[in-house]
């Protein structure tokens, strides 16, 4: 009787494991891009990117389907940063230009989460100065807000009072593919060589 239980007990289990490798077989399958997923988002892609309506370098209104017409590398920073902003956002120009020369064209973003400051006119230059396709783009408080609700983004501006204040924010890039959207986030360890590999996995998968 035992045996027979130790046996029925194994049937079971096979059965079980062949289920869980057919539901995950099934879900890769779902997914083009399963292959080319180095993190795990809570809710799923879906859950980050959407709809922004922001201002570009020469003050006119731009939403994301403006904007996001090729693959593009998406980042929250702000002009004033002292030290994190320059390296990411030069990281990821680094990035553009390794695509670039295998063939992948990409365009870097980088949108402001320091409107006070950070007028059209200077977020364009800033963006240029690190990359002549990058977009620079800024807005109204209420603008930037929502787009970095839309990207579950962090930022928090220190003591106003003084001029030189600092913003404290986070660092992740973002990949979204236009009629797709967002699909993968890096963060600030990313050599621009292994950026352009994971996203050349992507371009790749299209």
């Amino acid at each position: 009787m035992t045996r027979m239980y130790a046996i029925l007990a194994a049937v079971v289990l096979a059965i079980i494991l062949g289920g869980v490798w057919l539901l995950t077989l099934g879900g890769r399958s779902d997914d083009q891009f399963a292959q080319c997923r180095s993190t795990q988002i809570a809710g799923g892609a879906g859950a980050i990117g959407g709809p922004f309506e922001l201002l570009n370098s020469k003050g006119e209104t731009v939403t994301d389907k403006d904007v996001i017409t090729e693959p593009t590398l998406v980042y929250f920073g702000y002009t004033f940063c002292p030290d994190v902003c320059p390296l990411d956002v030069s990281r990821n120009a680094e990035a553009v230009d390794v695509l670039a020369k295998r063939g992948q064209s990409v365009t870097p973003v980088f949108i402001s989460i320091d409107p006070d400051r950070d007028t059209p006119e200077v977020v364009g230059d800033y963006a240029f100065n690190l990359h002549e396709k990058m977009i620079g783009l800024t807005g109204s408080p209420e603008q930037v807000k929502a787009a970095s609700l839309a990207y579950k983004t962090y930022y928090k501006a220190q003591d106003k009072s003084d001029e030189y204040y600092l913003v404290d924010h986070s660092t992740f890039t973002y990949l979204v593919l236009p009629e797709v959207g967002f699909v993968e986030f890096f963060k600030r360890d990313e050599t621009p060589e292994n950026m352009a590999d994971k996203v050349g996995c992507f371009l790749d998968a299209l």
